[in-house]
Formats: C-alpha cells, sequence, structure tokens
C-alpha cells in the first residue's frame, strides 16, 4: 500500500470510528480543523511511537487487522479522549486558571500516548475475544 492510499485508509477508519460515538457532520468547524489537525499530527508520526508500538505487537495481533486500520482506529481514540478533556480545557480558559500552550501540548502527549497504548490493549485483548473483533472491525467499517 503506497502512502497516499495508507493515509487515505487511516482516515477514513478514523473518521468510521469518530462517526460510531459522535456524529462527525454535526461537529463545530474549529474542532473539525482541530480533528484534521490531529489526525495529520498522528499520520506523521514524527517520534515514531505508531510505528515502533505497530512493529512491537505480535503476529498474532497484526494480523487481525490492516496497518492502515489500526493506525485509524488509534487516531479516532486519540480524538475522543481529547474531545472528553476539550471541555474542561475550554472551561478553564474562560476562568483564571488558563491553560498555557506548554501544559496543553503535554496533555495532548499524554492524551495520545494513553489513546495508543489503550488500541493495542484492545488489539491484543481482541486475538481471543471475538465479540471485540467483530465489534472493532464493525466501528473501522462505518457499520
Amino acid at each position: 500500500m503506497n502512502q497516499d492510499s495508507y493515509r487515505t485508509q487511516a482516515e477514513q477508519v478514523a473518521l468510521n470510528v469518530c462517526n460510531s460515538v459522535i456524529p462527525m457532520d454535526k461537529v463545530p468547524e474549529s474542532l473539525l480543523e482541530a480533528y484534521a489537525n490531529l489526525c495529520n499530527e498522528l499520520l506523521e508520526d514524527k517520534e515514531q511511537k505508531f510505528q515502533t508500538t505497530w512493529t512491537a505487537l505480535p503476529n498474532s495481533a497484526q494480523k487481525l487487522l490492516p496497518q492502515a486500520d489500526f493506525h485509524g482506529f488509534y487516531i479516532a481514540n486519540a480524538w475522543l479522549q481529547l474531545s472528553r478533556v476539550a471541555q474542561d480545557i475550554a472551561e478553564l480558559a474562560d476562568s483564571d486558571e488558563a491553560i498555557d500552550e506548554n501544559e496543553y501540548n503535554g496533555i495532548f502527549t499524554r492524551l495520545s500516548d494513553a489513546s495508543l497504548k489503550e488500541s493495542v490493549k484492545k488489539l491484543k485483548k481482541a486475538r481471543t475475544d471475538r465479540a471485540m473483533l467483530n465489534s472493532i472491525k464493525t466501528v473501522i467499517a462505518g457499520k
């Protein structure tokens, strides 16, 4: 799979998974921009966190999903986690306790790292839990 089709597949999977929780067509424009930025950053994988994690997965876990599908699944999980704390961040921004950019970046890094760990945990569990595997495949397919 070339880089463009990998990216397209991962983005589609991420959108499908997100849509299963939050109707993305109802998300405000500013949040869609944040989603696009998150998606780009996690697809670029400059620190190679995703690639290192994928490579370290047991073959039995890697065989369950194509890498691009798992990447999209991880991106969606990161977006959903970030969405949960976005409200708290917005409320703090309206108060005297506004978060500076470095602190926000720290929150983002912790959330994306936690999302990757959680995604790996789900994929590993899916090796022996057919219902979980079917559920993952269903949301990846956008059903």
